[in-house]
Parts: C-alpha cells; sequence; structure tokens
C-alpha cells in the first residue's frame, strides 16, 4: 500500500482515504500519526520512536494514544506488529511478504526481500488450522 507521491509524501486527503478504506475513523490524531508513519517510506518503528518524532513535528499526543493507534493500524492491516524479546515491539509500514534482519548492537530492523528465504519443513498443522503468515527474524550481532 503506497499512497506516496514522488517527493515522498503524502497528502491528507490520501491519508484520509487510506484510514477510512481500513474502516478507521480519519481523526487528528490518526491523520497525524499516518502522515508520520507513511510519509516516509517503508519503515519499522517503536511507539516511544513515533512518540518522540510526533513530539518534534508538534504534534501533542500521549504515548498511551500512539500505542492504541498502532494497535488499530496493526489490526486494520495498515502495519505489521514486530515483537522482539517480548520486551520490544516494532511497527512495520510494509506488509507484504517479507522478513528481517535485526541489529542487535542498533535496535535496527531490517527488511530481507520475501524471495530470499525460503522456509521450509513447516510441522504437521493441528486440525481445523492454516498457516496465516510465518515470521523469520534474523538476529544480528558485531564481528
Amino acid at each position: 500500500m503506497n499512497h506516496q507521491s514522488t517527493d515522498g509524501t503524502v497528502s491528507t486527503p490520501d491519508i484520509i482515504d487510506m484510514l477510512r478504506s481500513a474502516g478507521l475513523r480519519p481523526t487528528r490524531q490518526r491523520i497525524s500519526l499516518a502522515a508520520l508513519l507513511f510519509g516516509q517510506g517503508d519503515r519499522h518503528t517503536t511507539a516511544e520512536n513515533l512518540y518522540e518524532e510526533a513530539h518534534r513535528a508538534g504534534v501533542r499526543i500521549s504515548l498511551a494514544t500512539i500505542y492504541n493507534a498502532l494497535h488499530q493500524f496493526t489490526e486494520a492491516g495498515l502495519l505489521r506488529e514486530l515483537a522482539v524479546d517480548g520486551t520490544r515491539t516494532y511497527f512495520d509500514t510494509n506488509t507484504g511478504d517479507h522478513q528481517h534482519f535485526f541489529i542487535e548492537s542498533e535496535g535496527r530492523m531490517i527488511d530481507i526481500p520475501a524471495p530470499s528465504l525460503k522456509v521450509t519443513g513447516i510441522p504437521n498443522l493441528p486440525e481445523g488450522k492454516r498457516v496465516a503468515r510465518v515470521d523469520v527474524m534474523i538476529r544480528l550481532v558485531d564481528e
């Protein structure tokens, strides 16, 4: 889902359309957060990083509201949630098929393009279940 213009910006009408088509009411706060999230191409961010970015941009919003919006965006299919160590959660604007490198020393995620990694040998699934998605995170450390 790419709503960017050639200069990397996303217009407010595009953001409003994106939110509405995802079933979300385009509130002022959601519009502001979506502009920050989707106006820079594919990216990975935490709620805390988005909170700092919002405040630098002059958007007055609480961290709790950011968490709520990120979870609403994720439930609506606009973001992909990536848990790291159960203590940090990243939100990925690229919801397409891909995996991740995680650079532990920097706390940074990097996309691995979909065809670069093949997952084989998936075990038998419990009856009545199907695979929704396979998430692979390859953790990197400095040599």
